[in-house]
């Protein structure tokens, strides 16, 4: 299955400027923010079916150059003199396959003109908070529709929402 499911390329400092609350994170604390960022989506990753990597910039910091997988997302940190840019290009190429779709959520749109050129789509920090809210909406919305019609005795029932949130993102991987 994951040969077959599109990826969303997303570049992690893009994201976290242009969306209010994590921007608003960041002056405070950074790594917050990236953890609030890998979080919603590792979200939107279970309800959209697709794979989700995020690249963080780490230009001009020696040594870095590691990838890990944090709640089932792929986060990369470029190498050495490396941009995010680059990085997105190079995995892009990697990740591409017949059938599968590329996105890539970025803020840099000249510096991507290259994978755009060969069919990547391009969605903005604005169009993928969009996205997530919404399929944020329609988990819980999901979520008040079992609540109302589960009988008090289920062990459904005596759940907090939260934890009914996470079965239902568990349910979609």
């Amino acid at each position: 299955m994951r040969d077959k499911r599109d990826v969303l390329l997303v570049d992690g400092y893009n994201m976290i400027g242009g969306w209010p609350d994590l921007a608003a994170l960041s002056k405070s604390d950074l790594e917050a923010a990236r953890d609030s960022l890998l979080e919603r989506l590792a979200d939107f990753q279970a309800f959209s079916g697709r794979q989700v990597i995020v690249v963080f910039d780490a230009y001009r910091v020696p040594g870095l150059g590691k990838s890990f997988i944090q709640n089932q997302v792929e986060v990369h940190f470029t190498k050495e003199k490396e941009t995010a840019d680059e990085c997105i290009e190079r995995l892009c190429h990697e990740y591409a396959r017949p059938r599968r779709q590329i996105y890539v959520a970025t803020s840099d749109m000249v510096e991507q003109h290259v994978i755009f050129g060969q069919g990547a789509l391009r969605v903005s920090a604005r169009e993928l908070l969009i996205q997530i809210e919404q399929s944020e909406k329609e988990v819980q919305t999901k979520i008040a529709e079992r609540s109302n019609s589960i009988s008090r005795n289920t062990i459904d029932s005596k759940l907090s929402p939260e934890l009914r949130k996470m079965f239902e993102r568990w349910r979609r991987e």
